[in-house]
């Protein structure tokens, strides 16, 4: 029985190591030394190609290698085939670090203070509690829900929306199309971990800044595409935003002439902010694998009307 793994070549190494361990009646492949694709029925992947998935005849399972699955063509995938996303502590525990942190970095005003040193400028700024501000995301699944858990320990009032209702102690939870007006008006701080379907595709826009009170900021750690980039310039040049920290762009890399790169009040990092780690992920798959060739129902299969 053959797996094949075609996604973050630099950790391809700690996941054979594991199945070789773990799984040794596995066929344990690394793309590009995949053999005979039509030999693979478990795929673990990051991108799949629509040419790449047609040639795997055998193909029973698509595992994602992240927390979504934007990043495959679910029309290429045959509807018997399910698709199984990552939810691994790895993942949640390094987006609730950076969320944690940049939340943080806003609220004290950490880039007020980066701004002041390289002016040579000893001006102390007033540290308000927690407590006076409210911190709203976008995105009420495990990652949302885990980052709320997270803020709510410093004393920040929190928001959260979602498409529907979910409902968590401490948390004022809004839903739907008609409800997000009223979240948006109170959000301090706004933080995007929705999913990306044709739905949430460029939902950062200017009408979506237009209902954030005046200074408000956002942190944007779901997908690039989420962003319509000029209208979060014209936000911040003239509108009510204060600043953005963005871990995700469109494309990435961005090019150098982009103007992210020069804005002051925009902070990136490369796509950083969560990534599957190989030593709690693989025992993951693997059971999840095992399920599946037990006749078992797999975890974490995704509903493909709604992208996720």
């Amino acid at each position: 029985m053959s797996i094949l793994y075609r996604s973050d070549a630099p950790r391809a190494a700690a996941w054979a190591r594991y199945f070789a361990e773990h799984a040794p009646d596995l066929d344990f492949r690394v793309w590009p030394e995949a053999g005979k694709l039509e030999e693979i029925e478990y795929l673990i992947a990051w991108q799949a190609p629509r040419e790449f998935l047609a040639a795997l005849p055998r193909l029973k399972v698509l595992f994602s290698s992240a927390a979504g699955v934007d990043h495959v063509d679910l029309s290429a995938v045959p509807a018997h085939i399910p698709i199984a996303r990552m939810v691994e502590p790895g993942i949640i525990n390094g987006m609730v670090e950076y969320v944690s942190l940049a939340v943080l970095a806003l609220h004290r005003d950490f880039f007020d203070y980066v701004a002041a040193k390289a002016s040579r400028s000893w001006s102390e700024l007033e540290v308000p509690p927690a407590s006076s501000r409210t911190v709203g995301v976008m995105g009420m699944g495990v990652l949302g829900r885990a980052v709320l858990e997270r803020l709510a320990a410093y004393g920040f009032r929190l928001r959260g929306w979602n498409r529907s209702l979910r409902l968590m102690q401490g948390v004022q939870s809004f839903a739907g199309a008609e409800q997000l007006q009223p979240f948006l008006a109170g959000c301090d701080v706004l933080v995007c971990l929705l999913p990306l379907t044709p739905a949430t595709r460029g939902i950062l826009n200017r009408e979506l800044f237009a209902m954030l009170p005046a200074n408000a900021a956002l942190i944007n750690v779901g997908r690039g595409p989420h962003l319509v980039d000029a209208d979060l310039i014209e936000a911040l040049d003239s509108g009510p935003l204060s600043r953005a920290i963005l871990d995700v762009t469109d494309p990435e890399p961005l090019p150098p002439e982009h103007p992210f790169w020069t804005h002051p009040r925009v902070f990136l990092t490369p796509h950083v902010a969560s990534m599957t780690q190989p030593e709690s992920a693989a025992p993951i798959l693997l059971e999840n694998l095992r399920r599946h060739q037990r006749g078992e129902p797999l975890l974490n299969v995704i509903d493909r009307s709604s992208g996720y």
